[in-house]
């Protein structure tokens, strides 16, 4: 540890007891004191911090925050602490990535926000290229291979959600005719035939035959664990080990048929009913669980191998 930046602090009595302590036990250097102050605070709602998809001044606000901590942080001193600082091993991005053989369109608006950066940098090196849509305000799909709808507020955009006739046929049609896509959490709500909240329901693209309904508390939330079941449509399937994942939604299906088929067992967590997670209809793949590209689950690889294969069918 070369140095700790002290947080929230209350007043200069809290930072001068704060410095005094820290000085005493440890001899690790105070480099910066931030006061509390309302202008730095976020705005948050149901599921935590407001996403800056949604936000117009975003950057203004993020400004100030620099500027704050600027004047009360001796930044110069963290970048000559940082420089000598050992980086960890890991792996980096490779120079030379293949050139993209596929298109995947991914939903990118007030609707849908929710992706690691990190996740959609592998796109490429799986050679695929992403290509955004906005599904408030497109009338039509992209020239695409295959769709990645990611989490989002869905709930909070349904009338725009609903008015966009056009492109919700699209996406059903995409669907039935055997398109590849996979959607997560927020996705999968939009996908359903209908979505409710505050007792207010408006129809959705209807390939999921089920109705998602917004609850006032979680009805999952945490770290969750998936097991693959034979089911599974992406290749290199993963049936000998376990895959992390996590959840938070306030969101649940209603109405749903006995006989849907599911790519997870819900080993810990929530998922669609407690016990399954990753609905699969023809080629779709849709869940309540949020992978990661990180460790042994190399899902974008496996996603993309799964667009290209429906491409030579």
């Amino acid at each position: 540890i070369g140095g700790v930046i002290l947080n929230n602090v209350g007043g200069s009595r809290h930072e001068g007891k704060l410095r005094k302590v820290i000085e005493h036990y440890t001899d690790v250097p105070v480099v910066g004191a931030i006061a509390h102050a309302a202008e730095m605070r976020l705005p948050e709602r149901h599921l935590g911090l407001m996403p800056s998809n949604e936000i117009s001044g975003a950057q203004q606000h993020i400004d100030r925050i620099g500027e704050l901590v600027a004047e009360q942080v001796d930044l110069d001193r963290v970048l000559r602490l940082g420089g000598g600082m050992r980086r960890p091993a890991g792996q980096g991005m490779s120079a030379s990535q293949p050139k993209p053989s596929l298109k995947i369109g991914y939903a990118r608006d007030a609707a849908f926000g929710f992706y690691y950066a990190d996740d959609l940098e592998k796109f490429a090196r799986a050679g695929a290229e992403l290509v955004a849509f906005d599904t408030l305000q497109d009338a039509a799909l992209p020239d695409v291979d295959g769709l990645f709808i990611g989490g989002g507020f869905p709930e909070t955009q349904m009338d725009a959600l609903e008015a966009n006739v056009a492109l919700r046929d699209a996406i059903r049609d995409f669907v039935e005719q055997g398109g590849p896509v996979y959607a997560e959490c927020g996705g999968l709500m939009y996908l359903c035939r209908s979505l409710t909240w505050k007792q207010i329901q408006r129809k959705m693209v209807g390939v999921i035959a089920a109705e998602a309904v917004m609850y006032d508390r979680p009805q999952g939330r945490g770290y969750g664990r998936l097991q693959e079941t034979a089911i599974h449509p992406w290749p290199g399937a993963r049936q000998s080990s376990e895959i992390a994942a996590h959840e938070f939604h306030y969101s649940g299906l209603e109405y749903v048929p006995g006989d849907l088929e599911f790519a997870y067992e819900v080993t810990r967590g929530h998922g669609v009913d407690g016990r399954h997670d990753g609905i699969v209809y023809k080629n779709l793949l849709a869940n309540y669980m949020h992978l990661r590209n990180v460790g042994n689950n190399a899902w974008i690889q496996r996603f993309v191998d799964h667009v290209r294969s429906c491409g030579q069918q």
